[in-house]
């Protein structure tokens, strides 16, 4: 299948991927990814590894696209953890625990 990543035209094929993807160990994953041959690549590995470029040139969109339509599971970056709650200060703490000071 002819796909453009980079504005680079590849012929890539199921079968030429899992060969470029055999013995690559995967990096953690932080975004995008995609399942080949039941690990979990990032999208961005993947694509530097099938195009020889630097990953700054080219997308995770461009990467999981071309990976979906050869059959490859890709899967979206999970959801941003909820920011935590600001610290409180010692007062607010005690007065979360025992309430608000009561009137002499």
């Amino acid at each position: 299948m002819r796909c453009v990543i980079a504005r680079f035209p590849f012929e890539l094929t199921e079968n030429s991927v899992l060969a470029s993807m055999k013995g690559v160990e995967p990096e953690e994953v932080t975004g995008a990814f995609v399942t080949i041959d039941g690990r979990n690549y990032p999208a961005k590995q993947v694509g530097q590894i099938l195009t020889g470029q630097d990953r700054r040139d080219f997308s995770a969109g461009e990467v999981t696209r071309a990976m979906t339509r050869l059959g490859f599971t890709c899967t979206a970056a999970p959801a941003a953890p909820a920011a935590a709650a600001a610290p409180r200060s010692p007062l607010e703490e005690a007065t979360a625990l025992f309430g608000p000071p009561s009137a002499p």
